[in-house]
């Protein structure tokens, strides 16, 4: 069984997490994406996440390549672009997150591989906007955290504003390119027309924020953080991550009259859920998380499950991994990698009937497809030598 993108080339000029993320997904449902990465490998091959380094491949680049093949070529030398430029004729998507102007000095920007491939579907992936006053700042993902506004809509007024402890704004933008890369080739399937496909980390936090900035801009709310636990200034108590006796819990849109029952704390069946809600907020919070302590997890969420309270625990990874659910949703993947031995890695956001997303190929080494990809130009075997011996290519043996 293909995928549903079999027979669409992709080439993959993009580093770190948000370009190689969406271009995964691409592979995922079956096109052939091809990583174009330095000689020396790319950038995140090298920067390994919590220290997890692997024997050759580090878990990072693992979770963000497999589904690729890769030419490890020096795009500064005018032998490799030239290389690039005959793959540029057969493909389909091309993909790159340089900095602004990075792109132009290589000749890689989308007028130059336009003028090679009229109908390529071009996506351009930056941190703030490839014009205006932010465009040469560092596109990474706490900072742009930062600047979406969304750190002031949860926890304590009297804490500091907490990021996301997960790479957010690169995995959204991430989304957002696939999104607009798939919108493009339909658009093309349609016209016979190929387009540039801007995507910046700063809109795509924005976007993904339109209940709350809307409340803002239209409904006139502040945000506006309480002294008690709380998870969104925009949503009524309780509604937060509260300590039990032994542990944590959810808790999310409970009925206060029912939750009063339940916690045996009369004083919440006074009060208007939605009303007061909000205006008395703390007072709902610290009640709750004052009875809550009395009990263990298993015991409230047993208690809270049977009377319709929306609860829940909080996992570490380690209790992600044995969840029974995502056991049976089959949320990760396994497969062999010729290095690494068995890798386990989080697996699609989707599921398709007729055309799943599958894994084909693990993440590749540093030029591991360099020779399969260039003999495919028709590049017979003594130029492929010549252009490793030249330091044009590098070329895993």
């Amino acid at each position: 069984m293909t995928g549903v993108l079999d027979g669409y080339r992709v080439l993959d000029l993009s580093i770190a997490m948000a370009g190689p993320l969406a271009s995964m997904r691409l592979g995922d449902l079956g096109a052939d994406v091809i990583k174009i990465e330095p000689t020396s490998g790319e950038w995140q091959r090298h920067t390994a996440a919590g220290g997890a380094t692997g024997n050759r491949v580090n878990a990072s680049f693992l979770s963000l390549n497999r589904n690729k093949r890769s030419l490890a070529v020096n795009l500064k030398d005018p032998a490799g672009r030239d290389l690039l430029t005959r793959l540029v004729h057969s493909a389909d998507v091309f993909l790159q997150n340089y900095r602004p102007g990075v792109a132009e000095r290589l000749g890689v920007d989308y007028a130059s591989i336009a003028a090679v491939k009229p109908d390529i579907v071009y996506a351009s992936i930056s941190g703030y906007g490839e014009t205006g006053p932010y465009a040469k700042r560092p596109g990474q993902d706490l900072l742009l955290q930062g600047m979406a506004g969304a750190l002031y809509s949860s926890g304590r007024a009297e804490d500091p504003p907490q990021a996301a402890p997960y790479f957010l704004a690169d995995a959204i933008t991430a989304y957002s390119a696939f999104e607009g890369v798939l919108a493009a080739l339909l658009h093309r399937e349609r016209t016979g027309e190929g387009q540039l496909v801007q995507v910046n980390m700063l809109d795509a936090l924005i976007a993904m924020q339109m209940q709350e900035l809307t409340v803002r801009t239209v409904g006139g709310v502040r945000q506006r953080r309480g002294h008690e636990i709380h998870a969104h200034s925009y949503i009524r108590a309780p509604y937060g991550i509260y300590p039990t006796a032994d542990g944590y819990l959810s808790l999310a849109f409970a009925d206060l009259a029912v939750l009063a029952e339940v916690l045996q704390a009369p004083e919440l069946a006074r009060w208007d859920a939605e009303k007061d809600g909000f205006a008395r907020r703390d007072e709902i919070s610290a009640v709750v998380g004052a009875r809550l302590r009395t009990a263990s997890t298993e015991h409230w969420l047993a208690v809270l499950d049977a009377r319709g309270i929306w609860a829940g625990p909080v996992h570490s990874y380690d209790e992600v991994l044995t969840d029974p659910q995502v056991a049976h949703n089959g949320s990760f993947v396994t497969y062999r990698h010729p290095t690494e031995g068995e890798v386990t890695t989080p697996g699609f956001a989707f599921r398709m009937s007729a055309t799943p997303p599958a894994v084909g190929r693990p993440a590749p080494t540093t030029g591991e497809h360099t020779a399969e990809v260039l003999a495919g130009l028709g590049v017979g075997r003594e130029e492929i030598r010549r252009l490793i011996d030249d330091g044009v290519v590098a070329c895993e043996e």
